[in-house]
């Protein structure tokens, strides 16, 4: 019960953290939303920590695992918050919902398991067919979403590469000092690009960039975090992979509603095909023919998957 609740938790937070990068950014520059981010979110941590009287590091190999979470914060989040200025949150979701892909192939490469069955194979050729469909337009348009598009398939990669490798260490390190862990490392370069990019505060801060700031401070990494890294530790990679099937229509319909986001007809269909690549991905289609066959009467011919 405890590991569903997180979970649904994790698929909630993933869902609405793009809508609060972009508002993160209203007022502030990509570096300074994201640092402010961390280092909020390290106080917040580190505080119950303290309150909890529990050791940061309890044996040398947590700081394998600190290291390994830490990728999946810097450079990876400094690459979303910059993709935010040229993509709708919607957008942001959808791309990073490639992340199973990405997570195979690190599986393949770290794991030594392969997991691109011919289904799979089918499915990363839908994905990017959906890809090519979302770059023609913008590439036709010469729109500066490419660069917002390319920033998001980076991030996908270095999420992907961080949980496989925290995966394959194996390291019996809790939820809670694994996101302050992750955060002490990775918190000081985040620090440092906001002050090679100027460490420009805006005269005056909307309210949406404080309320997208605090929100992903507190629910983003110092909950969220926590709860993705329990997540993680207590499912297989492939239920983990999971989470990115649920999240995007969510983000989508969510940037709609509270940002005013559209989506052109070429982006809709590219994000139908990638979400329909992820559903063959997770198995997705085949539970549902097993259902309809349970329902159909003895006798029936029963559905078959070409």
């Amino acid at each position: 019960m405890r590991v569903a609740l997180a979970y649904a938790c994790v698929v909630l937070i993933w869902a609405t953290t793009p809508l609060g990068i972009n508002w993160s950014n209203s007022t502030l520059s990509f570096a300074a939303a994201v640092a402010l981010r961390m280092c909020l979110a390290l106080a917040i941590c580190w505080l119950a920590l303290a309150v909890m009287r529990e050791r940061l590091v309890q044996q040398c190999s947590d700081w394998k695992a600190f290291f390994a979470g830490a990728i999946g914060l810097y450079p990876n989040m400094l690459l979303v918050y910059w993709s935010a200025q040229f993509i709708p949150s919607g957008l942001m979701a959808v791309i990073l919902g490639l992340y199973p892909f990405t997570a195979g192939l690190f599986t393949y490469f770290i794991l030594k398991e392969w997991v691109f069955t011919p289904p799979r194979i089918v499915a990363l050729a839908l994905a990017v067919t959906g890809l090519g469909v979302i770059h023609y337009e913008h590439l036709a348009l010469g729109s500066d979403a490419i660069y917002g598009i390319m920033g998001m398939l980076g991030s996908t990669f270095l999420f992907g590469l961080s949980s496989v490798w925290l995966k394959a260490s194996g390291a019996a390190v809790e939820p809670l000092r694994q996101s302050t862990g992750t955060l002490l490392l990775s918190t000081p370069f985040f620090i440092l690009s906001w002050v090679v990019t100027g460490a420009n505060i805006p005269a005056v801060i909307d309210v949406k960039s404080i309320v997208g700031v605090s929100y992903l401070a507190v629910a983003g990494s110092a909950i969220g975090g926590t709860l993705f890294f329990y997540v993680l530790k207590k499912c297989s990679m492939s239920s983990v992979s999971l989470i990115t099937l649920m999240t995007p229509m969510m983000a989508l319909t969510i940037g709609m509603l509270f940002n005013n986001e559209t989506v052109t007809q070429l982006e809709f269909i590219g994000c139908i095909i990638i979400l329909f690549s992820l559903a063959i991905y997770q198995g997705a289609l085949r539970v549902v023919v097993k259902q309809i066959n349970r329902l159909l009467a003895v006798g029936k011919q029963p559905v078959q998957l070409p």
